[in-house]
């Protein structure tokens, strides 16, 4: 099968969307189908006013880093956002060479993943070229864009995140969701259409250890931050920005140090965040016991996991909670607020705590495992157990068949 992954948000920009679509894309890719991914370059390529005749050849393709021959990335001219920093849109006038492209490729499906320029790019070829629309409702619009454009009142930013989201809702042959929760959520936007849930899965590179090349990564990382060294460490990986409610952790260290001195905590991430979250440590007299290891390549990320002793994510507004499945993919017991998509992968207290959004609550949790190594042993086999039905293994397959059901549904024009 060829499909074509049309996405705004791709490497080196990290998020769920980025995760999910390369997750995929290299486990079908392995599968032996054929995978072209449409996604943002994020060089700087500014064209010149002077260039405009030669303008249209700035695109480029890159191949898969591991090598598959079955899978391959489109890049696009694309220019910053103003209210954030961390993406990019891509050019409307990239139409003309999506459509030649993307006819070379020939694909079967095609598969939409974000909602913005690239997303209506994706919809745009499938009805003029009538191949099979598949869309991902990855993200809840209506609570993130309240982060990123505080001029709009608040009712207005949801409006636009709820219509945004249903005019791919409307065209889809295939509609699929990583959680029944965001599944549940179309209903209330007025359209009643069928959907499939599939989360994101984790492949198995993403937890792989390798116990020579710890040795030296444990060196280097003691020699940076002497302070982890010997200590019991609370850790958050993911992007460091406003909706990840990341201040949140400083009340509960500050409430787990009486009881366990010997506890830092350690962020490892980036992101537009990061120097204001460090003076909030340090106005806090915590900056010996708040760490900032910053942006990681994802395949050091295990021996984060491996080295600590909890993973405490704050956040209240993830859809899918990846960073928890992939600690707990590792043994790390996780305490985690129960909202959203941490509620949908916990289910409840599976693989460690699932809390409200209280910091005495939250800390009381964390002590517990920092407190109790039984408990602490048994947390982290039941969260190695609990997280292997989202190993991509599993999930690849599924998504294959859920093409296929798609492309039956365009051919009947159920819609």
């Amino acid at each position: 099968m060829k499909v074509v992954m049309f996405t705004d948000a791709y490497y080196p920009r990290i998020n769920g969307v980025a995760v999910s679509v390369k997750s995929f894309a290299d486990s079908l890719a392995i599968l032996g189908h054929k995978v072209l991914i449409v996604a943002s370059d994020y060089t700087n390529n500014h064209i010149d006013e002077n260039e405009r005749e030669t303008f249209f050849k700035h695109f480029r393709y890159e191949d898969d880093p591991n090598g598959n021959k079955n899978l391959s990335i489109l890049r696009l001219p694309a220019d910053k956002i103003i209210f954030s920093k961390e993406d990019r849109t891509v050019r409307l006038n990239q139409w003309y060479i999506i459509k030649a492209e993307v006819d070379k490729f020939g694909p079967d499906v095609v598969h939409v993943n974000s909602e913005f320029a690239m997303g209506w790019f994706g919809v745009t070829y499938a009805r003029h070229r009538h191949v099979a629309l598949i869309f991902t409702f990855h993200t809840l619009w209506e609570d993130y864009l309240a982060n990123y454009v505080h001029f709009l009142p608040s009712s207005w930013s949801q409006k636009l995140g709820k219509k945004l989201v249903k005019f791919y809702l409307k065209r889809a042959d295939e509609i699929i969701v990583p959680t029944a929760r965001i599944g549940g959520v179309i209903g209330e936007y007025g359209v009643s259409r069928p959907y499939d849930i599939l989360p994101t899965g984790i492949p198995s590179s993403v937890v792989s250890f390798n116990k020579k090349k710890s040795v030296d990564f444990y060196k280097k990382l003691y020699e940076e931050f002497p302070q982890l060294e010997g200590k019991r460490i609370l850790l958050y990986i993911g992007r460091v920005v406003k909706e990840k409610n990341l201040p949140f952790l400083f009340d509960v260290l500050e409430r787990v140090l009486p009881s366990v001195p010997d506890a830092v905590l350690l962020f490892v991430g980036g992101g537009p965040e990061l120097e204001a979250l460090k003076a909030a440590a340090s106005e806090r007299g915590l900056s010996d016991r708040a760490i900032f290891a910053g942006y990681r390549e994802r395949g050091d990320l295990v021996y984060f996991y491996k080295m600590a002793s909890v993973f405490t994510f704050p956040s209240v507004t993830e859809t899918q909670g990846l960073v928890t499945v992939e600690a707990m993919l590792t043994g790390l017991p996780v305490v985690a607020i129960g909202e959203m998509g941490t509620l949908d992968v916990m289910q409840g207290d599976n693989g460690g705590f699932m809390v409200r959004n209280d910091a005495d609550e939250f800390a009381r949790r964390t002590i517990e495992l920092l407190s109790d190594s039984k408990l602490h042993s048994k947390k982290s086999k039941e969260a190695f157990e609990w997280a292997q039905k989202w190993s991509m293994k599993f999930l690849a397959p599924r998504l294959v068949a859920l093409y296929k059901k798609g492309i039956k549904n365009h051919k009947k024009g159920n819609r």
